[in-house]
């Protein structure tokens, strides 16, 4: 049992807990120091946090710390035989000292992590009256069993994370309706004025076609934007499904090169490819990782000028991939590296930039959701490179033979 010393230490430890919680409202962090906070209290190998999704009624993995736990985010637990779809159903918190030995033990998630469960403490997220989701703790250091104070710790723990998360989640889909609000605004007033002067008794038919051009390359704009924001809204909050399958990322490469080769060659931009004779797979979603290279190397060719060039390059490491989109183009700004991944954001340049700012936000979700990182480095004159590294599965691949 905890000795009244050592609880007066814990309850202030959770004050300080409670306290850097409420301090952010972006949901990635918020998870992170709420699974660091949870494995201090409960001295475990691991921990995790599962969020129940109200529309679809999926119960997901949101979060999960360890070396493998990207691998975790976006798994489906079902809410019927499953530790956590019990503690969702009942409210109540769980412990579970050897799981071989429940049925209600979900052992796919161990089969996709490659994380071996022998002991759990599940206790329920919730806000509001409501069950959000479910935190864990797995596997006691040392072999040591669950006590009451763990189930204690973690439980306010929980309370204190529910509140926190839901805020988090209210705040995110509010944040990013009032800009996609303020972002469809300028397309749908070029819609508005153009179709006016359509309408003017004074048009003739040449400027009538040329403001049907307008209205339609603006509708046009609306659509990839709608696309966007969908896309970034299923990413932020976790919705997105991403595949865990065995990757051969040079595959992924040279099939968006060559959607984009005609593009570059339209502009006289040069684009090659710089890839070794065999790569390790990774593990992941080839589909999205084709989208991340379609976003850094349509960039790079939209911002080229005529004979500029564009490289992409990979090289393996001991325990990754690390893949280069450098360009000979125009640079970015100083000032506006720290801001290039944000939202929204785009590089202030004199000519006119189309799009909605949200290709390299998407393509950092993207990345990180495969427990990775991105980056950039560029100088104005001298050209930009972003380079993205992905851990890799230690199987070998020959790529010339695809």
């Amino acid at each position: 049992m905890v000795q009244d010393s050592e609880r007066v230490v814990w309850l202030e430890r959770l004050i300080e807990i409670s306290r850097s919680l409420n301090s952010t409202l972006s949901l990635r962090p918020l998870l992170h120091r709420i699974l660091v906070a949870a494995q201090e209290l409960t001295r475990t190998e691991a921990c995790s946090i599962l969020l129940l999704d109200r529309k679809s009624g999926q119960l997901r993995f949101e979060a999960a710390t360890g070396p493998q736990g990207y691998r975790m985010r976006s798994i489906v637990v079902p809410m019927e035989g499953s530790i956590a779809g019990w503690v969702v159903q009942t409210g109540a918190p769980l412990v579970i000292p050897d799981v071989r030995s429940d049925p209600r033990h979900y052992h796919k998630a161990d089969e996709q992590s490659t994380f071996t469960t022998h002991s759990i403490l599940a206790v329920p997220l919730i806000a509001r009256d409501n069950v959000i989701g479910v935190l864990e703790a797995l596997n006691k250091k040392n072999g040591a069993e669950f006590g009451e104070e763990d189930v204690e710790l973690l439980t306010v723990l929980g309370d204190q994370a529910a509140v926190a998360v839901q805020n988090a989640l209210l705040f995110q889909q509010s944040d990013l309706i009032a800009e996609i609000v303020h972002e469809m605004r300028t397309p749908l007033a070029a819609i508005l004025a153009y179709a006016e002067l359509m309408q003017r008794a004074d048009a003739t038919l040449a400027q009538c076609r040329q403001f049907a051009d307008v209205i339609r390359g603006e509708a046009e704009r609306l659509n990839e934007m709608a696309t966007n924001f969908l896309d970034l809204a299923r990413l932020e909050s976790g919705r997105a499904f991403f595949a865990q399958d065995p990757v051969d990322l040079s595959t992924v490469i040279r099939m968006a090169v060559s959607v984009l080769m005609p593009q570059a060659d339209a502009k006289q931009i040069g684009l090659s490819v710089d890839i070794p004779s065999a790569l390790p797979l990774i593990v992941g979603d080839a589909q999205r990782l084709h989208q991340v290279m379609l976003n850094l190397v349509g960039n790079a060719v939209k911002y080229c000028r005529p004979g500029d060039e564009v490289t992409i390059m990979v090289r393996s490491e001991e325990d990754r991939l690390v893949v280069s989109v450098a360009d000979t183009g125009p640079g970015i700004p100083a000032e506006a590296l720290p801001h290039i991944f944000e939202r929204f954001y785009r590089v202030p340049d004199v000519r006119r930039t189309l799009g909605a700012g949200l290709g390299l936000t998407i393509a950092r979700q993207i990345v990180e959701a495969h427990g990775g990182e991105i980056h950039v480095s560029s100088e104005e004159g001298q050209g930009t490179t972003f380079t993205f590294m992905l851990p890799v599965n230690k199987t070998r691949v020959d790529a010339d033979a695809h």
